[in-house]
């Protein structure tokens, strides 16, 4: 029996390792997942904080926005700020401005990248490498360098003042970053597409309009919410252009609220929170709207090299 017994002990304990082993695992994922989500939890709120300080301060009255210390909620909102700053500045016009601005150039920017990234993909030339890397390496250039010139150029052609500077340059090329991102997705599209199309007599502007960019849609939307967010925001471009009142987007629109005087009953601060939250709203609507195929785009664009 005392045999027995202690060639028995040990199998039970062999039995038992693996289980105690498993909740160890078990525990260590638990604490490991939970400490995970409250970094997660905790950089979102601190990462939320502007935000929602931009939602606060706009809806609060001149006084409680400059009381100390501050309040987080305001204790009287005021919805006549949004009001306000279609009263107190041209803001309909800014936005309209910035609207055709955006759409042009996003539309000449997708089209004209996608058939630069398409002639580097589908057609064999000499040079075609280095003529790529030679692209790419416009993107080393600073704005810094190529403002004068073209600030001359434009001035020489007579466009100064006017949409043309913002819009025409985004139909040759569309910039660097949006070729290669376009060309990355194209290089997984398989050929075996454009050599059955030809074989149908389709040409190559056939081949890139009903096959290429119909199957490329995540890279698109990639480029295309890249492309907005870039001229929804941009700052420099219209400040060096544009002259007149009539013809401000909504960043330069922005500092009328700050350069102005109001009256002193008015909250200006408050105000130029709200404008400020007009002018976000678009892109965060469009990001999480086009957040699926944006995540796509990002995913599938470095599939080949």
């Amino acid at each position: 029996m005392a045999t027995t017994e202690s060639s028995v002990r040990p199998l039970q304990g062999a039995q038992t390792d693996p289980t105690r082993k498993s909740d160890s695992l078990t525990a260590n994922r638990f604490w490991s997942q939970l400490a995970l989500y409250t970094l997660a939890i905790v950089t979102a709120i601190l990462f939320s904080l502007p935000f929602f300080w931009t939602v606060s301060s706009s809806l609060k009255t001149a006084a409680e926005i400059r009381q100390i210390p501050p309040t987080f909620w305001p204790e009287e909102i005021r919805w006549a700020n949004y009001a306000d700053v279609f009263r107190l500045a041209p803001f309909g016009r800014f936005i309209w401005n910035t609207v055709v601005i955006t759409g042009l150039a996003m539309i000449g920017q997708i089209l004209s990248a996608a058939a630069v990234a398409f002639g580097f993909t589908r057609f064999r030339f000499p040079g075609r490498e280095p003529l790529f890397f030679l692209v790419l390496s416009t993107m080393m250039l600073p704005w810094q360098v190529t403002i004068v010139p073209q600030f001359l150029l434009f001035r020489y052609l007579g466009w100064l003042n006017t949409f043309l500077p913002l819009i025409v340059p985004s139909f040759f090329g569309g910039g660097a970053f949006f070729i290669f991102l376009l060309r990355q997705f194209f290089m997984t599209i398989p050929r075996d597409l454009d050599e059955a199309a030809k074989l149908d007599g389709a040409s190559s502007v056939r081949i890139f309009w009903s096959i290429i960019l119909p199957l490329s849609g995540p890279a698109i939307a990639t480029v295309a919410i890249f492309s907005f967010l870039q001229h929804w925001n941009e700052f420099i471009g219209p400040l060096i252009f544009l002259n007149t009142e009539d013809k401000y987007t909504l960043s330069i629109g922005l500092r009328y609220f700050m350069a102005n005087p109001f009256e002193s009953d008015e909250p200006r601060e408050a105000i130029l929170m709200a404008a400020s939250l007009i002018v976000a709203l678009p892109p965060l609507i469009l990001f999480f709207v086009a957040q699926k195929y944006f995540v796509r785009g990002i995913v599938t664009t470095g599939l080949k090299g």
